[in-house]
């Protein structure tokens, strides 16, 4: 166990060094299901397994599904056509079989593929004489409405997912640390390269870093909600140009306490989650990206890429991942507030004691007027008495 722990202290590598991401820039999440025992579960919600299919795997699905019961009806006709006798009497025309025209299993294939189509080229037709006919016409036409309700809908419904609506849905390739209205502030831009909008957008960010509790239990790849505006209602975007989201380093904040250099040692993973609805569809789309440590630029702040043109705002995509140094400090958000603080405090204290050094300074120009005043007034007193 302890083997285990020490494997998760930080982001594992991949054998190639590099840091193994929980969530891929791209989205795509690196977790994998392994020793699912029971896997009947997936059969209790086929239809969400078959749309979760690769798209191979789908269509070879759609094309069993038809195949499978047309060769099952098929051999049924042909099964009945033979207990009947009716491939005995081909020539006889005197004799009515149970479906004119069915000479043997490829003609009775083709028919299984006319009834449950509903194609009707009329040349294989079944007759009244044939009972067991009428009844396996009849289940065939029903299976087969079942079949292709099935079956389309679940090609619908994966033509029509909105996973790749998130492909027009961009993050900044760098998150940066810098100061706003003197506090210090994590951001990454979000934008959307259609001009169709998505509707009621929401942002979320999770810090996943693994984490030891105070009684010794070990939690693997942590996750901790970082707030971008939930109180304020910030969270909620108005998406038409990119955006630049703020996390405020607050003293709920996991990087209360990271500084510069801690920053650049720690091990982390940021995980970026913009969510809303596709404005043509009304269908719900997600998009995900994440942040290592190496990918946190401190000091740094995005490059415009908003300009007024002549009677329209311009998006410059080309700036979207550019960013350009700014003065920061080194320290962490907690030593900046406390030295806020501390000089919020020296301001207070000095500013009474100055205004005291004044009143005294006004008081002592007073009694020197008083005296130079008596001083003067003293010679006429005398010179009347």
């Amino acid at each position: 166990m302890a083997q285990d722990n020490a494997a998760f202290c930080g982001m594992p590598e991949t054998p190639g060094g590099e840091r193994q991401r929980y969530v891929e820039k791209d989205g795509k999440c690196n977790v994998q299901h392994g020793n699912v025992r029971e896997t009947y579960r997936y059969l209790t919600d086929i239809f969400t397994t078959l749309v979760d299919l690769k798209w191979r795997f789908s269509l070879l699905v759609f094309i069993l599904a038809y195949a499978v019961t047309w060769l099952f009806f098929g051999l049924i006709w042909w099964f009945i056509a033979y207990c009947r006798g009716d491939l005995d009497h081909l020539e006889d025309h005197a004799w009515t079989p149970c479906v004119n025209n069915l000479n043997g299993f490829v003609s009775a294939f083709l028919f299984s593929i006319e009834t449950e189509t509903t194609i009707g080229y009329g040349h294989r037709v079944i007759t009244d004489k044939c009972p067991e006919g009428i009844v396996l016409l009849l289940l065939q036409a029903i299976l087969g409405s079942m079949v292709n309700a099935f079956m389309v809908g679940c090609m619908f419904v994966k033509i029509s997912q909105p996973n790749k609506r998130a492909e027009t849905l961009v993050f900044s390739s760098h998150a940066v640390v810098s100061l706003r209205d003197d506090r210090l502030c994590l951001m990454f831009r979000v934008g959307d390269l259609r001009d169709s909008h998505i509707v009621e957008a929401s942002i979320r960010a999770k810090l996943i870093k693994s984490k030891q509790t105070q009684e010794g239990e070990f939690i693997p790849l942590n996750q901790t909600d970082l707030s971008v505006g939930f109180e304020t209602g910030d969270d909620r975007l108005f998406l038409v140009s990119p955006l630049i989201i703020s996390h405020e380093i607050d003293e709920r904040s996991p990087f209360w306490d990271v500084s510069r250099q801690q920053l650049e040692k720690d091990d982390f993973e940021i995980v970026v989650i913009l969510e809303g609805m596709v404005e043509a569809t009304g269908m719900t789309c997600q998009a995900r990206s994440s942040y290592l440590v190496d990918e946190v630029l401190w000091g740094h702040r995005f490059t415009s890429v908003l300009s007024l043109e002549d009677g329209f705002y311009e998006v410059d995509y080309a700036s979207f991942h550019q960013t350009f140094e700014v003065p920061t400090p080194s320290c962490s958000a907690r030593e900046l507030a406390e030295a806020a603080a501390r000089m919020d405090a020296h301001l207070y204290w000095s500013i009474p004691s100055r205004l005291d050094e004044r009143v005294e300074d006004g008081t002592e120009k007073e009694a020197g007027e008083k005296e130079r005043n008596g001083s003067v007034a003293s010679p006429e007193s005398e010179s009347e008495v």
